[in-house]
């Protein structure tokens, strides 16, 4: 299994380079993924959509990639992060080629399937962080797996960019373009990549290593708070462009722009959160990023006037939600039992995928179009907040690990 590394890892040459390759690909497998959310005011304007299907199409990569993390972090335990990388990546590019069709068909349905299967590129983050976590001691795996989790900037640049070059070269070229990348990355990855030479593959069948790490308390509690975290990011940087079209009247250009910039906040924190982490522990982190959401909720809620103050308000948003996020899973590799990392990675980040897929949801289903009002989703997430910052001072643990004294 990928499992825990003795310090002498800080010898194993190119762990630099494979971060960087980890780190890429998951940029371009977060943009494949969230490549619906900002064509969601465009599709909802040409297929003559309610708040509640677009809030269902926008959701649907989502709830895809969560679930699917759940086997690929116990894949990447057998596999190695070489293969699943490589392998996500190319699965992506069918789906998002039935994007496309759909697109120009104008078919809502087809959208809808396509999203589905799109849920691929979101897997790809269960893969990262076994993978990068075997390169690195456990004193500098916070610094490892915040790093690779700033990957999701993919849906800043996703949301910067898709309005813009479907607006200069097209619907049909800008998806191909994206889908060519993705075969570009997955052979890079094939090529230059490398697991950990503290990698050792597992035979242990999928399933019971799978039970074993949801029978760990550990799992839940984690996957919890991540759920809040990264599910409030990922359901935030989906939704935003919507929210900002309903509450604000931005066009679909300007408000991906804002959003590129809520996301890039976000990817600029977790790294942040998982070098905090190593330094003076998770839970301490994870506390102050609680705080500061369940605050910057509440704040979102009453719809400030000027663009300064919302703009800043959002922006401390996200960098609240990338800090809680590296902290979060900076913790992952602290708490895990030797050799479960892959498994305990899967069914974490598969809640925090899970948690960004009921917010939309709500956010649609309780939207007040004649006030342009989210009140009740936001205070939501206040409460929300407020609950799993009281979780973790009570019933989550800020114990270290020692640093395994041989792999397994």
């Amino acid at each position: 299994m990928s499992a825990q590394a003795p310090p002498s890892m800080t010898m194993f040459p190119g762990r630099t380079l494979n971060l960087v390759l980890a780190t890429v690909a998951s940029v371009v497998g977060f943009w494949a993924w969230t490549v619906i959310a900002p064509m969601g005011a465009l599709y909802t304007q040409q297929l003559e959509l309610n708040s509640a299907q677009t809030s269902f199409l926008v959701a649907m990569p989502i709830l895809v990639g969560a679930l699917g993390r759940i086997i690929v972090g116990s894949l990447t335990d057998r596999y190695g992060g070489r293969v699943m990388f490589t392998l996500i990546l190319l699965g992506t590019v069918p789906p998002l080629l039935l994007v496309v069709l759909g697109g120009m068909l104008g078919s809502y349905h087809l959208l809808v399937a396509a999203a589905f299967f799109l849920g691929i590129a979101g897997t790809i983050f269960a893969v990262g962080i076994p993978f990068v976590s075997a390169w690195y001691e456990p004193g500098k795996r916070g610094f490892a797996t915040g790093v690779f989790g700033a990957g999701m900037g993919g849906t800043a640049l996703s949301a910067f960019l898709m309005p813009r070059l479907v607006a200069w070269w097209g619907y049909v070229p800008t998806h191909l373009s994206l889908a060519g990348l993705l075969m570009i990355t997955a052979g890079v990855v094939w090529f230059f990549m490398r697991d950990s030479p503290a990698f050792a593959r597992s035979t242990t069948p999928v399933a019971p290593r799978l039970l074993g790490a949801a029978r760990l308390g550990v799992t839940w509690k984690l996957g919890f708070l991540y759920a809040v975290v990264f599910g409030g990011f990922v359901s935030f940087s989906n939704y935003l462009p919507i929210y900002l079209r309903d509450v604000y009247d931005f066009d679909p250009t300007s408000a991906g722009t804002r959003t590129a910039g809520f996301a890039l906040a976000a990817v600029l924190a977790r790294p942040v959160g998982g070098v905090l982490a190593d330094r003076i522990g998770s839970k301490p982190v994870v506390v102050i990023s609680l705080a500061a959401v369940a605050v910057l909720a509440w704040m979102v809620q009453l719809r400030p006037d000027t663009e300064i103050t919302a703009g800043a308000t959002f922006v401390a948003m996200a960098a609240a939600l990338g800090l809680g996020a590296g902290g979060v899973f900076a913790w992952v590799g602290v708490l895990s039992p030797a050799g479960k990392v892959g498994a305990v990675s899967g069914i974490v980040s598969a809640a925090g995928g899970l948690g960004g897929y009921f917010p939309p949801l709500i956010m649609g289903a309780t939207y007040n179009p004649e006030e342009q009002s989210y009140f009740i989703g936001l205070m939501l997430l206040t409460i929300t907040a407020l609950i799993a910052l009281l979780f973790t001072l009570v019933a989550v643990g800020s114990r270290r690990k020692q640093p395994a004294a041989k792999i397994k």
